[in-house]
């Protein structure tokens, strides 16, 4: 059943619950939300030892654009409006695009109590190309000329989809999906800011006072690997963990565990950073 919170702009955000204990919101990535993604499964698994909202962030699903024009602010504030609905105090995971959110709003919301990230999207390194400075701007020229699909294909190319696999989805009930929710990729970019784009995270982005999870796939492609050694380094005292057999596509049944054993902890053990 859907549910809806008022942000403090006045957008009204879609939301679920399921399960019991402590609340766990998760947060999503790029373009997914709770009918078009991961987390609704996730939920499903998680709800058996906390109380899982999951929400549709801003353009996406039952939740409009925004009263107001978009920014990372109101991203934020509509993170803070769900907490409230769950008691004033909320665990977060964030996955990607999600996880950059997770972590600008930990560092300004002590709402948040725990925090688990998974795989930021970004280049730290010579190991991948970097996103262009003027990504927003391409993106958005695009979207000004009505081009959705158009936008889609420059942000998987950019992300590496080999463009066999991108002919494909486009034949696909997928693609319709995602052509719905691509106004949101400019937004999703301008979160990331001018960071992760080929260069080491700056010390000052994060102050994350609370106990945190840094997570990859074993999997996945190295420049996200080295990404997240990096962002454990930048925050400092908390734990690293990269999950065998896993990509930037993480699977419910290996995120659960790791996320329950996390966030069911009592008190906080830091961990060394492999």
């Amino acid at each position: 059943m859907t549910r809806f919170t008022t942000s403090a702009d006045g957008t009204e955000i879609a939301y679920s619950i399921t399960g019991s204990g402590p609340a766990l919101i998760l947060v999503d990535g790029a373009m997914c939300h709770r009918m078009f993604g991961p987390s609704t499964e996730l939920a499903s698994v998680l709800d058996k030892n906390f109380t899982v909202y999951t929400y549709d962030r801003r353009g996406r699903g039952e939740t409009g654009d925004g009263a107001t024009p978009w920014s990372p602010e109101h991203e934020i504030e509509d993170l803070d409006a769900l907490i409230g609905e769950a008691g004033g105090s909320a665990f977060v995971f964030g996955v990607s695009s999600g996880a950059v959110l997770a972590l600008d709003a930990a560092t300004k919301l002590p709402s948040i109590t725990r925090l688990a990230v998974y795989e930021l999207p970004m280049v730290v390194d010579d190991t991948y190309s970097p996103r262009p400075a003027d990504i927003v701007e391409q993106m958005n020229d695009i979207l000004a000329r009505g081009d959705r699909s158009g936008m889609i294909s420059k942000f998987m190319k950019m992300v590496g989809v080999p463009g066999i696999g991108l002919a494909i989805m486009k034949l696909t009930p997928v693609w319709k999906k995602l052509k719905l929710v691509a106004h949101t990729l400019p937004w999703d970019l301008r979160i990331l800011g001018d960071d992760g784009r080929g260069a080491p995270l700056p010390g000052n982005r994060w102050t994350i006072k609370v106990p945190t999870l840094v997570m990859n796939g074993g999997k996945s492609p190295e420049y996200l690997r080295n990404t997240m050694k990096n962002v454990a380094e930048v925050l400092g005292d908390v734990e690293y963990q990269e999950l065998p057999g896993q990509t930037h596509m993480l699977k419910s049944s290996a995120a659960a565990p790791v996320l329950v054993e996390f966030f069911s902890r009592a008190q906080r053990t830091a961990g060394p950073i492999a």
